[in-house]
């Protein structure tokens, strides 16, 4: 671990857009990836008739992925540059890994849009781009990508940045935190170093960029959040719930309380990387231990917080939500699957209260009938069997959500009120 502030950082984008690569090639321009391993990738890209993947291979490291040419999980890479200590949150591009790309994104602090220069705009970027906005994203690097294959022509590249900031303004991302380079991942054309190939272009290159973004504050002044991924039973020590720090701190000694299983104990032992320590911050994944607490006490989904400042649980809750895919349209009464930080709970959309025109922010109409893909709306959502959620606007960590159905993310949603249960 550095010394140096740490920023988690999302790699946004289609899927055939060059993210893979750009993600390789900012590991190895920081010497995150050493020079043999690149070959050893090299070799074996080209053994299978790849060549030129390298980069993305030092991302997709697993041999099934490999073989499909696709990124599949969310990888965790990290690299440090002259300012900053990063993690990458990879975030696959493809459809079917959007649930995935909604916990990533939501964790992270910014992010870098891949677009790539010979395709512009595509219906992924700005599904990615959306998902960026509702989950809270400050700051967007756009990296116009692939400029090789358009023979680094300034007017190609121009088109494209005008494309996105179009996108960006219909989903109310301030253009001004939105800085764009043109870029060729495959080349290294503005990774590290400024490119002769674009002699049109003066600004910063894509490490310069990432060195000048805010550094992130920690919400630790917020009531310690942590939902629980997952909960074992270790020999020696019993119960350990396991997940990462959203808000606040945990220490030893603590009183915690799990909901919306509603138990709690004293906090005993809290370890991270295979040590005990005595207290963890936000960001942090621990394990822990609480006194008193058995492993069918609690469950993936619950959120542990302070005994006095508890989670909250909802027996509804307003949400702003944006529908994103549908096959038809969406009316009150329909229950989909709600996945909200480890929880995944099916709710039913009781009302629909105003759909709301996505370009400007206003009510567009009150109490339509229907939604479909591409609307926004305010909806009132009752869960169906306990949940913990919180406003966005008091613990944002704890209030984005994605809607899923038919193998599919339907919504991206932030909650407005919680009507506690």
């Amino acid at each position: 671990m550095s010394d140096k502030p740490h920023q988690n950082l999302a790699v946004i984008g289609h899927v055939d857009h060059g993210k893979s690569t750009m993600v390789g090639r900012l590991l190895y321009e920081t010497g995150s990836v050493p020079e043999h391993v690149i070959e050893q990738h090299k070799e074996e890209a080209e053994e299978k008739g790849k060549g030129g993947f390298e980069f993305a291979y030092v991302m997709d490291n697993l041999a099934e992925e490999r073989e499909r040419g696709v990124t599949i999980d969310i990888a965790h890479q990290e690299f440090d540059t002259d300012d900053y200590y990063f993690t990458i949150v990879d975030c696959p591009g493809h459809r079917d890994f959007v649930k995935n790309m909604i916990t990533g994104a939501s964790q992270a602090d910014n992010a870098v849009l891949v677009v790539a220069a010979d395709d512009g705009v595509a219906p992924q970027t700005r599904e990615h781009v959306f998902l960026a906005r509702t989950l809270g994203i400050d700051e967007l690097i756009v990296a116009v990508n692939k400029m090789d294959v358009v023979d680094y022509k300034e007017d190609t590249y121009k088109q494209v940045v005008s494309d996105v900031q179009d996108l960006l303004k219909q989903v109310q991302f301030n253009t001004e935190d939105a800085s764009f380079i043109p870029t060729s991942a495959f080349e290294g054309d503005n990774v590290s170093e400024a490119s002769e190939n674009t002699p049109w272009y003066d600004g910063e290159t894509l490490l310069e960029a990432l060195n000048s973004l805010p550094e992130p504050q920690p919400p630790t002044d917020a009531p310690l959040r942590l939902p629980i991924q997952d909960v074992y039973t270790i020999s020696g020590i019993g119960t350990v719930p396991v997940g990462r720090i959203e808000t606040g701190t945990m220490n030893t000694g603590d009183n915690v309380s799990f909901q919306p299983s509603d138990v709690g104990g004293e906090v005993k032992t809290i370890e991270m990387h295979h040590e005990e320590v005595p207290s963890a911050e936000p960001g942090d994944n621990v394990g822990f231990n609480v006194r008193g607490i058995g492993k069918d006490d609690i469950r993936r989904g619950d959120v542990c917080g302070p005994a006095d400042e508890p989670p909250t649980v909802a027996e509804t809750f307003t949400a702003q939500v944006v529908v994103m895919q549908h096959p038809s349209v969406i009316t009150a009464g329909y229950t989909p699957v709600f996945h909200a930080h480890t929880a995944q709970v099916a709710c039913t959309i009781e009302s629909i209260d105003k759909k709301m025109d996505p370009a400007s922010g206003e009510v567009a109409e009150e109490n339509p009938d229907f939604i479909q893909s591409g609307d926004a709306a305010v909806v009132t959502v009752r869960p169906q069997k306990p949940l913990s959620i919180e406003p966005s606007s008091e613990i944002p960590e704890l209030g984005s959500f994605a809607v899923r159905d038919m193998g599919q993310t339907i919504a991206a949603g932030k909650v407005l009120d919680v009507n506690e249960a």
